[in-house]
C-alpha cells in the first residue's frame, strides 16, 4: 500500500519533523508513507491576490496528483472516528491525502475526491493537521493489521 499526502506548505525543518517522521517511520511496517510539501511562485502570488485566485492555485498543483483513492481534508467534511478511518485505508493500493492552503479547497476540487474527511471542527496549523493525521493512518493501519496500539 502507497499512502501519499500532499499538502501546500513549503519545504521546513522545525520542531515537528521528528513526530512526523517518527510516524512515517512506524507506518512502515504496513505501508509506504509519503509526505509531499507543494509551493510554488503561482501560489504565493495567487495567495496574496485572494482567496479564489489562491484555491484555483491549490487546484492546478492538486489535480495532477489525483489518482488511486483521494482524500480530502476539509472542516466541512464528515468527522468520522478511528474504526471508519481505518475501513478507509483497507483494501486500497494507492490512497492521498491533500491537505489545502490558508484558503481551503475549490469546489471543483472536492467533487473529484473519494471521500472527504475532517479531522475536527477546529483549525489546525499544517504541522498539526499533520501530526494528526499520521497518527490516524498509523491507528488505521494498525486497526486493520491487528496490532494492539488502538484499544477497543
Amino acid at each position: 500500500m502507497k499512502i501519499n499526502i500532499y499538502q501546500i506548505a513549503k519545504n521546513d525543518t522545525d520542531e515537528y519533523s521528528p513526530i512526523i517522521l517518527n510516524f512515517i517511520k512506524m507506518s512502515s511496517k504496513y505501508a509506504k508513507v509519503e509526505l509531499y510539501n507543494l509551493f510554488n511562485n503561482q501560489i504565493s502570488r495567487a495567495q496574496i491576490s485572494g482567496k479564489k485566485e489562491a484555491q484555483q492555485s491549490y487546484t492546478k498543483v492538486f489535480v495532477p496528483k489525483l489518482n488511486g483513492f483521494n482524500v480530502a481534508l476539509d472542516v466541512l467534511g464528515k468527522q468520522v472516528n478511528s474504526m471508519t478511518f481505518s475501513q478507509l485505508l483497507e483494501n486500497r493500493i494507492t490512497i492521498n491525502f491533500f491537505i489545502g492552503g490558508a484558503f481551503g479547497f475549490e469546489s471543483s476540487f472536492l467533487s473529484k475526491c473519494d471521500y472527504i474527511v475532517s479531522l475536527s471542527s477546529l483549525t489546525y496549523a499544517h504541522k498539526i493537521a499533520n501530526i494528526v493525521l499520521l497518527e490516524q493512518i498509523f491507528r488505521g493501519l494498525c486497526i486493520s493489521n491487528g496490532h494492539p496500539y488502538h484499544k477497543k
